[in-house]
């Protein structure tokens, strides 16, 4: 891997001429309300309030909102999730060959498509402001089952990286079908990355519902705070704190994953990146005051894993 550059300098935030590999995402697929409310603090509310702000539907989830930014990069980007059989159904294969992207999707008859309300209210001391994300509680991709992941074995092998992330692990049906399909990949000889969120997961799952997908990735995504909390660790927002984390993840996690540690007032900032018993690069992300943080993670995932496959 080169590491003379950071991943926000090459290939950078806004995509690149030559689309090279192919990537296959499995993770929520759905539709998204989206506001912020540059005159409400959610602190200030003791009744009722109508707000008038922007506010827009979408199509998006975790596996969406990758591969929309992912296709500015790569040559082939697929969507495997579960989806259900509702109005929204081809709304959501509409978006995605609209974007470029393979429809893997598996639909569960007579069920409804996941929905999610994600408000942002206004900043406050240069902030981005609070969010408040409210999900359907029993969203189909919950429900992607193992036999569906292993009918999309030739999916899996051709792929040169598998993505996923945490939310498969949140239950214990979508939780098997993500070790499978890991497994699956690594046979293959197609890299496994895992993006370890939500970022409250030390909340929902003790340590021992996630460690087994860290020790099945090739590389891992994380807010440096989360995976502190995870693993018991003090959590400190500065470079020291993320260093200090270190070879606490060297004793939690077998074998050499490259990890991508996000750190910083928000924990957007800067990242380290880091494979055992050797810190490869600290930099900054490019996120800060005036840089719209909706999206922007999903922005530079997609340069990182562009610039990781690159490497030698």
């Amino acid at each position: 891997m080169a590491t003379s550059r950071s991943p926000a300098q090459w290939p950078g935030l806004e995509g690149v001429d030559e689309r090279r590999f192919e990537l296959l995402v499995i993770g929520d697929v759905g539709i998204e309300v989206r506001a912020s409310l540059p005159d409400v603090r959610f602190t200030d509310l003791d009744a009722d309030r109508l707000c008038y702000a922007p506010a827009r539907a979408m199509v998006a989830g975790t596996a969406v909102n990758l591969a929309r930014c992912a296709a500015r990069y790569f040559r082939r980007v697929g969507v495997l999730g579960k989806v259900g059989d509702d109005a929204f159904t081809p709304v959501i294969r509409g978006e995605l060959r609209r974007i470029g992207v393979d429809d893997r999707l598996r639909v569960e008859p007579g069920a409804a498509n996941g929905v999610a309300v994600m408000l942002r209210d206004r900043p406050c001391g240069g902030g981005p402001g609070a969010r408040l994300l409210v999900v359907r509680d029993d969203p189909p991709g919950r429900r992607l089952a193992e036999r569906e992941v292993r009918a999309a074995a030739a999916e899996i092998g051709a792929a040169d990286v598998l993505v996923t992330d945490g939310y498969s692990l949140l239950s214990p049906v979508s939780r098997a079908a993500l070790h499978a399909a890991a497994r699956l990949a690594r046979a293959a000889g197609t890299r496994v990355a895992f993006d370890l969120v939500p970022h409250d997961v030390d909340a929902r799952l003790p340590a021992d519902g996630v460690l087994p997908m860290l020790a099945l990735s090739d590389l891992v995504i994380s807010e440096a705070p989360t995976l502190a909390r995870l693993l018991g660790r003090p959590v400190e927002a500065g470079g020291q704190g993320v260093r200090d984390l270190l070879p606490v993840l060297d004793r939690a996690v077998p074998g050499r994953p490259l990890w991508l540690l996000r750190f910083g007032a928000t924990s957007l900032e800067r990242v380290v990146a880091y494979q055992r018993e050797r810190l490869l690069l600290e930099y900054p992300t490019g996120y800060g005051d005036g840089v719209e943080r909706a999206g922007f993670g999903d922005r530079l995932a997609a340069a990182e894993l562009y610039w990781w496959l690159s490497g030698p």
